[in-house]
């Protein structure tokens, strides 16, 4: 596993993207685009473009770790 470049919620940015998202968990790229796919997963879709806003991917962390980053 990859250590995360994010110490705190505070330093991830208002809105992920999938390299984003990635980073944030410590998994590979690839692992970050895939999780973007799931049902559940809390995706914002502005055109072509996938985006995560920041609230929902702290609570989507924490609903299914039971904790936090």
């Amino acid at each position: 596993m990859k250590d995360s470049i994010y110490k705190t919620y505070e330093d991830l940015p208002l809105f992920l993207n999938a390299a984003t998202v990635a980073k944030a968990l410590g998994v590979s790229p690839s692992s970050g685009y895939e999780l973007m796919h799931e049902p559940g997963f809390p995706v914002l879709k502005i055109g072509s473009r996938m985006v995560v806003p920041k609230e929902q991917f702290i609570r989507w962390v924490k609903e299914h770790t039971g904790g936090g980053l």
